[in-house]
C-alpha cells in the first residue's frame, strides 16, 4: 500500500500487469504496445488498472540512488561549511583592543588633550584601544613649567577620559634630555639632580594610584656604535642618574610598572640595545626595580620644544641600489635582397658553310 501527502490510501496496484517490463527486455512481436522506453504487453480485455490521479511513480535505478545519495552529501557539507564560517566570524576580534586582547596583549596610542573635543578622534579612540598616553601634557616642561608650581590639568583631561571609558593610562615621561622647561636647562651639577628628583617625586607622588605604567627615563642612550650613554645636562650630573630617578618613581608610587623607553632597540645587533640590555640586567641585580624597557618608534612630534633639541637623529638607511639595466642589443640591419640573377643563355654556334 502507498500513502499520498493527504495520508489516504491510495488502490493497491500490484497485479500481474501492474509491472513495467526492464527496458533490455526485447520487444514482443505480437500484441504489444511502446510506452516510452518501456514495452507493456497489450492485457486482456477488462483488466486494465487505471491509477489514481494523486500517484507519482519514480523508476528507481543505481544512478539515480547514487544521485540522491550525492545531493545529501553536498547539502550536508555545505551545511557544515557555513555553520564554521559562522563560528569563525562570531569569534574574530571586531577592534583592535579585542584582536590584542585575545593574545594577553593591550594596544595602545597617544592622545592629545587638545583634541577631545572632536567627535570622530574620541569616536575612534573609545573604540579601537584600550591604553592610553598622554602625547605631551605629562612631560616635564607641561607638568613643571615654573620650578616648584606644578600643572596638571591638561595630563587630567586625558586621564579622566581614559578612566571613564575603563582605559588605562600609560604616564610619559618623568625624566628626558628633551622638553625640559628653561628654568631646568639652566641648572647643572647636584642642583639639577636635586630638581630631577623632586620632579619625578611630586608627578608621580601626584598620580598614584591612576597610572598603570610609567616611562620613567626616556632615550637616555646614544645612537651609534659605542653603546654609551647620551651627553645630556642629566647625564653629567652622575652615571648613576637613571638609577636615581627609578628609586624616586618607585618610592612615590609602588604599584606602578616603572619602564625605561628608547627607539632602536629592537635589534640585538646593535651596540645601542645591548648597552640598554646591560644596564636593566645590573638593575635586575641590585634590586633596582625596572620592569621592562618599551621601544619607541620616530615620528614627527606635533608640538616642537621652546629650545631646540640637542637629541641626534636615528640613522637613516641608504636605500637599495637598482641593478643596472641590461644593454640593448644592436638591431641588425635588415638584409637587402640579393638581386636576381638572369641566367646568360649560351650563344648558339655558329655554323661555317
Amino acid at each position: 500500500m502507498h500513502a499520498d501527502p493527504g495520508g489516504a490510501a491510495l488502490q493497491d496496484l500490484t497485479g500481474p500487469w501492474s509491472h513495467r517490463v526492464p527496458p533490455r527486455t526485447p520487444p514482443l512481436r505480437h500484441g504489444g504496445a511502446r510506452t516510452g522506453r518501456a514495452l507493456l504487453p497489450t492485457p486482456p480485455a477488462g483488466q486494465w488498472r487505471v491509477p489514481s490521479p494523486k500517484v507519482s511513480t519514480m523508476k528507481l535505478t543505481a544512478r539515480s540512488v547514487s544521485r540522491a545519495l550525492l545531493a545529501a552529501t553536498l547539502v550536508a557539507t555545505t551545511t557544515g561549511g557555513v555553520v564554521a564560517l559562522a563560528t569563525t566570524s562570531a569569534s574574530a576580534a571586531s577592534t583592535l583592543g579585542a584582536a590584542a586582547a585575545q593574545s594577553g596583549r593591550y594596544f595602545g596610542t597617544a592622545v592629545a588633550a587638545g583634541r577631545l573635543g572632536d567627535s570622530t578622534y574620541v569616536g575612534i579612540l573609545n573604540r579601537e584601544f584600550d591604553m592610553v598616553t598622554a602625547e605631551n601634557e605629562m612631560k616635564m616642561d607641561a607638568t613643571e613649567p615654573n620650578r616648584g608650581q606644578f600643572s596638571f590639568s591638561s595630563g587630567d583631561r586625558i586621564l579622566n577620559q581614559a578612566r571613564n571609558q575603563g582605559k588605562r593610562v600609560r604616564g610619559h615621561t618623568l625624566a628626558w634630555h628633551a622638553q625640559q622647561p628653561g628654568w631646568m636647562q639652566s641648572l647643572s651639577g647636584s642642583t639639577l639632580r636635586q630638581a630631577l628628583l623632586n620632579h619625578v617625586t611630586q608627578v608621580a607622588t601626584y598620580y598614584k594610584g591612576k597610572i598603570y605604567a610609567w616611562d620613567v627615563v626616556n632615550e637616555a642612550y646614544a645612537d651609534g656604535s659605542s653603546g654609551a650613554r647620551r651627553d645630556s645636562n642629566l647625564q653629567r650630573t652622575g652615571n648613576d642618574w637613571i638609577e636615581a630617578a627609578f628609586r624616586a618613581a618607585r618610592a612615590a608610587d609602588p604599584g606602578a610598572k616603572l619602564c625605561y623607553n628608547d627607539y632602536n632597540t629592537d635589534d640585538w645587533t646593535h651596540a645601542k640595545t645591548q648597552g640598554v640590555y646591560r644596564m636593566v640586567q645590573d638593575f635586575k641585580q641590585r634590586g633596582v626595580r625596572c620592569c621592562s624597557t618599551a621601544a619607541a618608534t620616530r615620528r614627527p612630534p606635533t608640538r616642537r620644544s621652546s629650545t631646540p633639541s640637542t637629541r641626534a637623529a636615528p640613522p637613516l638607511t641608504p636605500p637599495r641600489p637598482r641593478p643596472p639595466r641590461p644593454r640593448p642589443r644592436p638591431r641588425r640591419p635588415p638584409r637587402r635582397p640579393r638581386p636576381l640573377r638572369t641566367p646568360v643563355r649560351a650563344a648558339a654556334p655558329r655554323r661555317w658553310c
